[in-house]
């Protein structure tokens, strides 16, 4: 038999893929003792997991049910076994990543700006600075949404996520450029210590990286001035990756356009500069949060349990590296 620890209100249908040898034990959101468990699955960043792990007994092994592991690591000992959940949020992800940039190079945050005023406007009579006023439509009619085809896209963190971002991009004919960590080839991925040449080139650059130190800051003021006027800048991967002070001052220079799900800090206060920063289209931090996310990361875990008890190694076990 092994312990797992959930969260005491999680509904019985996610857990119907465990084994029978799994003992299900229901984690009070307010503990008042301790609790026995050997294997905990957190399924969301919960502000309280520290306090809530002081309260835990016997652990083992700790499943993430998200990519990033960030708000883990600096509480978690170092002889318990952290897991992240890569592969878990690669459709909503990267679904999340396709619609921003569609939405974002069709201008459809400005159309419903105009809708909620009850105005038809379109053509010539709004522009966000990033539109040439030359060339066969002058004097006839100047389209506001742009075409995803032909752009040059910078996926920078290519994993599993990058790699079902660019699936979801291939069929729009775009020239994909990749960054990780390390050189890579087939498909071919350039080092982060190439970031600065590639950015020059992309129309579209898409952060989804893990937050580590060295990620941390890594689309700051000088990458920022490196690209493309108008160029499209898509953070679907945590806030402090970007400069924030940075990214408010290109954006209400009219220099680029932000497409982002996550924020520093975040959630964004009220009165915060982005939230009114010119072609900035914000969520929530709900890109990876689908109901079909929910019951793809339980099969997860219940598989990760799986091979714990048969003497397996577990997958997507975090290294020293964060990740």
């Amino acid at each position: 038999m092994i312990r797992v620890g959930v969260d005491e209100s999680l509904s019985d249908e996610l857990l119907r893929d465990f084994p029978r040898e799994a003992e299900i034990v229901r984690i009070p959101r307010v503990p008042q003792g301790t609790v026995e468990v050997d294997f905990w699955i957190l399924p969301f960043q919960r502000k309280d997991a520290a306090e809530l792990f002081g309260h835990l007994r016997g652990v083992r092994v700790v499943q993430s049910m998200m990519a990033g592991v960030d708000w883990i690591t600096p509480w978690l000992p170092k002889d318990v076994v952290l897991c992240d959940g890569r592969g878990i949020h690669d459709i909503s992800a990267s679904e999340w990543v396709l619609t921003a940039i569609l939405a974002s190079l069709k201008r459809f945050p400005v159309y419903r700006d105009a809708q909620m005023q009850q105005v038809w406007r379109g053509q010539a009579a709004v522009s966000d600075g990033f539109l040439s006023e030359g060339g066969a439509q002058v004097g006839q009619y100047r389209v506001l949404g742009e075409d995803l085809s032909d752009k040059t896209v910078l996926i920078v963190g290519y994993g599993s996520i990058g790699a079902a971002i660019e699936a979801r991009l291939n069929p729009f004919d775009v020239k994909v450029l990749r960054v990780a960590r390390s050189a890579k080839d087939n498909p071919e991925v350039a080092s982060v210590s190439e970031l600065r040449r590639l950015i020059p080139e992309a129309d579209v650059i898409v952060t989804i990286v893990p937050l580590t130190e060295e990620t941390r800051g890594l689309i700051g003021a000088a990458e920022m001035s490196l690209m493309k006027r108008g160029a499209l800048l898509v953070n679907a991967a945590r806030g402090p990756v970007v400069v924030t002070e940075a990214l408010v001052e290109a954006l209400n220079e009219h220099r680029i356009r932000a497409a982002l799900d996550v924020t520093d800090p975040e959630p964004l206060p009220d009165e915060h500069p982005l939230w009114l920063a010119p072609n900035c289209l914000i969520t929530p931090h709900v890109g990876g949060s689908t109901p079909e996310f929910i019951h793809r990361a339980f099969r997860f875990g219940a598989a990760q349990v799986r091979r714990y008890l048969a003497g397996k190694p577990l997958e997507n076990m975090v290294t020293d590296a964060g990740y």
